[in-house]
């Protein structure tokens, strides 16, 4: 409810902080429009833009489609669990933390609890952490070994390469034939390891990826809104590459590696902010095989705070574009099939739709100012939407299907909401792959973990952060520019692209909203202002 009011507010601000006057002046816009029209290449710049953006927005909304076939069309290879093995092998678990004072104990506590032959297990806690964080993984570390489990707390006073760096130090004194990772906000089941090792019983493979869910889903509509993103890519992406048999990657998370498998790539690299992606398509190249296990599901805590969930879809995009930098040409010039390397092109560029979508919704009114909005240029780029739109529309609710197959059918009305959010947040996320693609380095932003895992708990007086920066204000400014838009659209007579102007503009609020009160809530707690100034900065900021 506070969510929505917010949002509320905030467009009736907007309405009221512009006087009606002012938008008078628009009305000679068109006019100049026009004038340059007759310079044609004005013209032309424009219209060529626009159609070569749509189009390539269609072919990855398209691809969305493809995805859905290839399930379909593979569903039936699904892995079949092997026995358990004579003898299980050791089993390194690696648990990176930076400043994670909410949830190193709940991650320990459940690690502890996971049924493995306790003279095989080699726990690495990888602790970064520049906080009271230290003392606390330190103080859980020596409950636990008086029990008897086998862990070790190894502490950095650098964050030499960040994540990757972390895993390298510890990969060098892990006794494991195998590796399993958790993230500080997941919550391995006790199965987790008897039900992944025995995929291991084949010498080629070297990953096995679980599926996450999520311990806070109905916390919020946020919450509610990630997890249908998330659902979408190890409901449908994941499932459709591992089965169809092409390149996918591991999630940083969730998962085992084959300790040679991990050196034979060549190791833990941290040029990309993504490095789970980087030693995963490395590992491929090799020829090494991957599995992805639908029904194994690992949970983990969604971020509840918009600039965290905004920052970590930034910096996944960023890496992903990175890596695409890094191994794009050398997956194009391997051995692999065609289908292989097309699905990679695919699956590493996928992130350039972002800058491409803001670029596509800034030339929609101009577009409409030229009188694109009529002929033959209409119906090709009203079709091109359409087919897009209905296949992002289909992506989505095959993945709640799979997930879901008893009531995915709840899931239809968060469908719009989502779209809307996607396309607000990624003004922030298209940020982050134009620095990848200008080679600005940045640090590894941390997501913002709380402990939150229900309904009621609430995190506002907890530190940890993630700061909102600018882009708020430029969401602000887009939902103004659709406005405008709508106007223009009414006055001419053009009601067709109204209502999706409207979810839009209502994304672009919500998220904007979101972080503004939020960053602001975060200033306005008592001794905030003495805390920030004794407490180290998160990474990043």
């Amino acid at each position: 409810m506070a969510e929505s009011i917010s949002a509320k507010c905030l467009l009736g601000l907007c309405a009221t902080s512009v006087p009606f006057e002012y938008l008078q002046y628009w009305s000679k816009v068109p006019d100049l429009f026009r004038r340059l029209y007759h310079l044609h290449l004005f013209n032309w710049v424009i219209i060529v833009l626009y159609l070569i953006v749509m189009v390539i927005l269609t072919l990855y909304g398209l691809h969305r489609g493809w995805l859905i076939y290839a399930y379909v069309r593979h569903r039936g290879n699904i892995p079949h669990r092997p026995p358990d093995p004579a003898e299980w092998p050791k089993v390194t678990i690696q648990l990176p933390i930076y400043n994670e004072q909410y949830v190193v104990e709940r991650l320990l506590d459940a690690v502890a609890r996971i049924d493995y032959p306790r003279e095989l297990l080699d726990i690495q806690v990888l602790d970064d952490s520049t906080d009271e964080t230290q003392e606390i993984a330190h103080a859980c570390v020596e409950r636990h070994r008086s029990l008897g489990l086998p862990v070790r707390h190894l502490h950095r006073t650098n964050r030499i390469g960040f994540k990757a760096g972390a895993l390298a130090a510890g990969l060098e004194t892990a006794t494991g034939e195998l590796v399993a990772l958790f993230d500080a906000d997941f919550v391995p089941p006790p199965d987790f390891l008897r039900r992944t090792v025995p995929y291991f019983a084949d010498p080629r493979i070297g990953m096995v990826q679980t599926r996450w869910t999520h311990l806070n889903r109905p916390y919020s509509l946020l919450t509610k809104l990630q997890a249908m993103i998330l659902d979408s890519y190890f409901g449908m992406e994941h499932l459709s590459r591992s089965r169809s048999g092409v390149f996918f990657h591991f999630t940083g998370t969730a998962g085992v590696w084959r300790s040679a498998a991990i050196h034979d790539a060549g190791g833990w690299e941290s040029d990309t902010l993504t490095e789970d992606i980087d030693l995963s398509f490395r590992a491929q190249l090799r020829g090494w095989r991957f599995f992805y296990l639908l029904d194994i599901e690992c949970p983990s805590e969604i971020p509840v705070d918009m600039n965290a969930f905004k920052e970590q879809q930034a910096r996944w995009a960023k890496g992903g574009t990175q890596v695409c930098k890094k191994l794009l040409l050398t997956i194009l010039r391997s051995k692999e099939r065609a289908r292989v390397k097309a699905e990679a092109f695919a699956q590493l560029t996928a992130a350039i739709g972002c800058p491409l979508m803001i670029l596509l919704s800034a030339l929609f009114l101009p577009s409409q100012m030229l009188g694109f909005n009529h002929g033959s240029l209409q119906f090709l780029s009203v079709g091109a939407s359409v087919l897009s739109t209905c296949s992002v529309i289909a992506f989505f609710l095959a993945s709640q299907r799979v997930v879901y197959p008893l009531t995915w059918k709840r899931s239809i009305l968060y469908l719009p909401l989502v779209l809307a959010v996607v396309f607000a947040i990624s003004l922030r996320v298209g940020k982050g792959v134009l620095e990848a693609l200008c080679g600005v380095k940045s640090d590894f932003v941390r997501t913002s973990k709380f402990n939150i895992d229900g309904r009621s708990r609430s995190w506002h007086a907890k530190k940890y952060h993630n700061r909102a920066g600018w882009t708020p204000y430029l969401e602000i400014a887009f939902a103004i520019y659709f406005a405008i838009t709508i106007l223009y659209s009414i006055e001419n007579r053009i009601y067709k692209p109204v209502p999706f102007l409207v979810l839009l503009i209502w994304g672009l609020l919500y998220v904007s909203s979101m972080s503004l009160t939020q960053r602001w809530w975060e200033r306005a707690r008592p001794g905030a202002r003495q805390r920030r100034s004794l407490l180290p900065l998160p990474d990043g900021d």
